[in-house]
């Protein structure tokens, strides 16, 4: 077990790919960038731990699933997560990789947004997007998926500590995100395109705001990848980067300045400390403070999972789910 170690939040900025061949060619960035972070900093900082962002491989540009499925879905693992792999296994390094258009023979009509935890011994870990942006995002979620049968929530005990990670929209939810802490999580990995203006600059730094809040609640560490593309590169968005590591008191170890382009950050990674703080802490312990039994509000359903024969999904059929989501929760609170 490596008790201390650096975390790297690594910023893309690649023009939005149209074909699934034009993939590789942001692979091969990503893996010179694990090359030259792990290099450069060697002098420094003994970097283990790699997250990149959201739509790093491929963006759903397209209206339909059924494109997204021609153009740019790929089965994971693949060719990509391999290249991956072979650096994990020449570094001693673990990779956390920018989201994947996926597509899953075993569910022919549907598309997931998925983000591979790689190591020395390859993919480790598939994460498919729990809560994709609504209404815009055509990626099915598991909740989705009728008798969907993995681990919606994974988390894997490697060297570096027990690891989990959630995409994007994921974060606006406590909900998902203290469920993979309680499923033993020390550090969470946010892959991310999170746009403006609710990025990393004031009034409005949700993107700062919920990557502390939510390492607060659940004690753990967050290393948060950010896109950093510009809006000519990825329309209709402009994306604020800010890409950052958070300890489990909330404190910002490391941010990248706000704005487009390129950046990494590193801050290290104290898994003694936050042992120890975990087992001596009587005070603001909220995962061991959590009064399960009087919060009934998730056993009634609000948002319904897309039926099989809503599959492949479309805007139309997001948004009266949407609608019927809207209706239960104004029957839950006694409002019409």
């Amino acid at each position: 077990m490596t008790e201390r170690y650096y975390a790297a939040a690594c910023q893309t900025a690649f023009p939005c790919p149209a074909k699934r061949d034009e993939i590789a060619a942001r692979t091969q960035r990503m893996c010179e960038l694990i090359e030259q972070t792990i290099i450069g900093y060697e002098p420094f900082f003994d970097v283990r731990l790699f997250v990149f962002p959201e739509f790093a491989h491929a963006a759903p540009i397209y209206e339909s699933v059924a494109e997204l499925r021609e153009h740019l879905a790929v089965e994971v693992p693949n060719e990509h997560t391999d290249r991956y792999a072979g650096l994990a296994r020449q570094y001693g390094c673990y990779i956390q990789t920018g989201t994947f258009l996926e597509a899953d023979p075993a569910h022919p009509e549907v598309v997931f947004n998925t983000t591979a935890l790689i190591g020395p011994g390859g993919v480790l870990a598939k994460y498919r997007k729990v809560n994709p942006w609504l209404p815009w995002a055509l990626h099915a979620s598991p909740h989705d998926i009728p008798r969907y049968d993995a681990d919606p929530f994974p988390v894997v005990e490697t060297e570096l500590g027990r690891l989990g990670v959630a995409i994007c929209y994921d974060w606006l939810f406590p909900e998902t995100i203290r469920q993979i802490a309680f499923n033993g999580a020390e550090v969470i990995a946010r892959v991310s395109a999170y746009m403006d203006p609710w990025g990393a600059t004031a009034p409005m730094d949700w993107w700062t705001m919920f990557n502390r809040v939510r390492a607060v609640e659940n004690t753990v560490y967050v290393v948060a990848a950010n896109q950093g593309a510009s809006l000519q590169q990825y329309p209709p968005f402009s994306w604020p980067g800010g890409s950052m590591v958070v300890d489990y008191d909330g404190r910002l170890l490391a941010q990248a300045d706000p704005g487009p382009g390129e950046k990494i950050v590193v801050a290290p990674i104290d898994l003694a400390a936050l042992r120890a703080e975990r087992e001596r802490r009587v005070g603001h312990d909220m995962r061991s403070h959590l009064r399960s039994e009087i919060h009934d509000y998730l056993h009634r359903p609000r948002l319904p999972a897309a039926g099989a024969d809503e599959h492949p999904l479309t805007q139309e059929g997001i948004r009266r789910r949407i609608h019927l989501g809207r209706e239960r929760r104004r029957e839950g609170e006694g409002t019409s």
